[in-house]
Formats: structure tokens, sequence, C-alpha cells
């Protein structure tokens, strides 16, 4: 939908009359929804990201409508109490409730002629949301406390920074309240997608603010203007305006580099690729048998190791131990605490021709890649455990740490 150059005239005086700057298409496109949808009396739905100006669009819309005579107020649902909305909007009598002294008016009542805008409207409970479907189809509401049916005409726009339809996959909004409120939807653009309007919005707010408290004048180099454009604006034109407020406030050179206004961005958002935690990356997580079979890698390896240091000492050392009994010793160590699939491995230590001579350390078998299945080590254990005890289960089943049960089904499950 283009708008005609009479529809341009339009949006340039509703723009002048509500004080919005800018000439991007998407912010000229909302302006002229709602224009049109003003004069009608159908329910709106403004979308945008918080900070965007939401609440502005609903004072056009009621300004340029048949109801701009009649009382307008807005509510921001989120700030209402899930105990008190009720009462809030739709009134109680006296002793509804602990505290209720006297009768009250809500805001159906007050605002009867007029216009409501109910602001995060996604955050109301669902038993209100069942209230103010009926308000919508029939003009019809119950007061908390009363059994008596009150009529009230009364035009709601409502707004959420949220994706309301999320909302309805997920129950936590009606739908048939989504669909009476969405007749017309009126998305407002957020500022990132308005880059044409941020140095506009910028020069305004500075102006304003240093005409209110008298500060001099502020302007921004153009790498500081390449700054201000690109940077994302999560908070919109309420941040914005913040930052040109702490500008006019605390800065007193003329001009701004982009460094001095890099120190006005949050930390957090001076960059697009910074590093972040990934929540989904995988976690390490053990079982007790598996801890079991690192401890007992780890323990082959420093073995090794100590086999070698062993060897060097003896052959750079001048050591005369004796052979077979050093030989016997290591191999039994070794034994003991190794790993299960090699139980042959062995090193011999030669003697050599005479006591002067230096030792000759081989090994006899050649290192084997281990097997990494916790099936095969696991049934290797248990078998080993088996023999030790001459195949007395309950004996075994204390080696291993698991009950005599566990380790009968164990058997079972691996045929041993």
């Amino acid at each position: 939908m283009i708008p005609d150059s009479k529809n341009n005239m339009e949006i340039q005086e509703i723009k002048q009359r509500f004080g919005i700057i800018g000439n991007s298409p998407l912010l000229n496109r909302a302006i002229n929804i709602a224009n049109q949808v003003a004069p009608t009396d159908i329910s709106v739905l403004i979308t945008g990201e918080s900070g965007s100006g939401k609440e502005v669009f609903s004072h056009i819309i009621h300004q340029m409508s048949p109801r701009k005579h009649g009382p307008f107020i807005a509510v921001n649902c989120g700030a209402i109490p899930e105990g008190t909305i009720d009462s809030e909007l739709f009134g109680h009598e006296k002793g509804a409730y602990t505290g209720a002294v006297g009768e009250r008016k809500g805001y159906f009542e007050t605002v009867n002629g007029g216009t409501i805008f109910l602001d995060e409207i996604a955050e109301m409970p669902l038993g209100t949301q069942a209230r103010l479907l009926r308000v919508l189809e029939s003009g019809q509401y119950i007061k908390v406390g009363s059994s008596k049916v009150e009529k009230t005409n009364v035009r709601v726009i409502a707004a959420t920074n949220v994706d309301v339809y999320e909302a309805v996959k997920n129950g936590k909004f009606r739908e048939d309240l989504y669909y009476r409120l969405n007749t017309v939807p009126l998305r407002i653009p957020p500022l990132r997608d308005r880059k044409e309007d941020i140095y506009l919005l910028f020069r305004k707010f500075t102006s304003d603010f240093t005409d209110k408290y008298r500060t001099p004048p502020i302007q921004l180099d153009e790498e500081a203007q390449q700054v201000l454009i690109n940077y994302s604006w999560p908070g919109n034109v309420r941040q914005l305006k913040n930052m040109a407020e702490q500008l006019a406030v605390l800065e007193r050179d003329h001009t701004i580099t982009a460094q001095t206004l890099l120190t006005y961005i949050p930390q957090e958002a001076n960059g697009k690729n910074l590093p972040m935690r990934l929540d989904n990356q995988p976690k390490e997580d053990f079982s007790e048998r598996d801890i079991l079979y690192k401890v007992l890698f780890d323990m082959k390896r420093d073995m090794v190791e100590l086999k070698k240091l062993v060897a060097d000492i003896i052959e750079h050392g001048g050591v005369t131990p004796s052979f077979a009994n050093q030989s016997q010793a290591i191999n039994q160590l070794y034994r003991d605490i190794e790993m299960p699939g090699n139980p042959d491995q062995q090193f011999t230590i030669k003697q050599p021709v005479n006591n002067n001579d230096n030792f000759n350390i081989t090994h006899d078998a050649e290192e084997v890649e281990e097997s990494l299945s916790l099936v095969e080590k696991e049934s290797d254990l248990i078998r080993k455990a088996l023999k030790k005890h001459k195949g007395k289960r309950k004996l075994a089943a204390n080696e291993l740490g698991i009950s005599e049960r566990t380790l009968y089904r164990k058997i079972k499950e691996l045929n041993l």
C-alpha cells in the first residue's frame, strides 16, 4: 500500500501535530494505517519493540477518531498485580474482597464513550482476557463481587512487544481474543530499520536538551555519525533520547567524536561479533563406570612412563640391581594396574655381559591400541574378578563395587 499525494500531506500534518520525526517508508506506512483506521470503531493491535513509540500511535488513533472529545486512558497491564487487575478494569462492589471498603468504578466505566489503551496486553491473566473478550463482543461486563451486567461503549487499542501468536500457541493468550483484537494489525518499525531517521532524531533530542539545560550545542563528527547510525539500538527511540540527554548534560566539547560516543553505548553492544557462551555446547557427563575406566587409562599411561623412567635410570645411573628380581617386580606391578586386554604384555631386562656394560631393555610385545568399548571393558573386569575369586559371585561383586544381583544380571547380559 503506497500512500498517494493526499495521504502524504495528511501524514506530514500528523507528524507535525504529534511531534513525529522521520521519513522512513516503514514509519510513513504505520502512520498511514493509523490515519485510515482512526475514523472507524474497530479494535487495533499495535505491535513493536519496547521504546519504539506504540503509545504515540494510540494517541493518533484516538485524536483522529470521532471519540477525540471523549476520555482517553492508558493502562499498563504488566504493571497491575494479577489479583487486582479485574477490579482496576471493571470495578468492584463494597466487600467484594478483603480491603474493598467501598464501591469502585473501573476504567471501562470511567472511560465510557472514549478510548482505552491496554499496553502490554500479553501480560494480562487468562481470566481477565475472558472478561475483556466479552466487552469487545457485546460491550458488557460485570463488576467484581456483583451479579449485575453493566454496559459500556469503549474503543480498545491494545499493544504488545512480544509475539502474541507465539503466546497463543503456548497457551498464554486466548486465541479468540487475539483474532478479536487483531482486526487491524499495526506494526511500529524498530529504530534499526529506520536508519535514515536516527540522526534526525538525535539532532532534535540534543537540541531540546541543550536548550533545557543551557549547555553548549552538540555536533557529531562523520565517524561518530556512522557509529550512531550503525548501532542496533535495542532500546529504540527511548534509548536514543536517553543517550542524547546524557551527552547534553555531561559533555562540554562542541564536537563529539566516535570514541566519546562509544563510551555512552553499553559495552556488551559495542560490536556484533562479541564472544558469547553457547548453551547448547555438549557437556561432559561421566557415569561412575566411565570415571573408573578413565582412571585406569590414566594409570596405564603413567605406568608406561614409569617403565621408561626406570629403564633410563638403570641405563644411565650405574645401578646394578638383581636383574631377575627387578624384571619380576616391574612386570608384577604392571599386571596389578594395567588395563584388561593385554595380560601377557611383559618387559624383559636382559643381563649384561659384565657389570660395567649398559643394560639393554627391550619390550617383547608390540604396543597395541586399546579398545574403547565399554562393553568389552566391563566384560573383562567381570571375568578378572570372577577368576580372582574362583567363581564366587559374592566376593567378585564386592570387588567390583556392585551388588550380587547386579553382577548376576551382567553375567547373563554379557553371556559370561
